[in-house]
């Protein structure tokens, strides 16, 4: 659902479930000249809060090394990129685009 999210708004999807050593980015996306890097993130109810929530420090950092990894490796040096957050709660998608800034 997150993928036809993208398709559905304009954007290719590149990559689907990125490994860069353990770590994955679940979808790589690109519209002209800006790719997203998304983490997907789901519950099925509030018991555990909102998955935005568990995209903590950890998950940041891993996210933009392997981000990083995958630059650098597809040489896309002076492409735009930003760092998305697709939630699914209770059948709901929410859409937090730049949802973090690499430090």
């Amino acid at each position: 659902m997150a993928a036809r999210f993208y398709t559905d708004n304009g954007f290719e999807i590149i990559a689907r479930n990125w490994r860069a050593g353990r770590r994955e980015i679940d979808l790589i996306v690109r519209k002209q000249d800006v790719i997203a890097f998304v983490e997907v993130k789901a519950s099925v109810g509030k018991k555990f809060g909102h998955p935005i929530e568990r995209v903590d420090k950890k998950k940041i950092a891993h996210m933009t090394d392997s981000a990083r990894q995958y630059i650098i490796s597809n040489d896309l040096s002076g492409v735009d990129f930003r760092f998305d957050v697709i939630t699914f709660q209770s059948g709901k998608l929410e859409h937090y685009p730049n949802a973090f800034e690499v430090a």
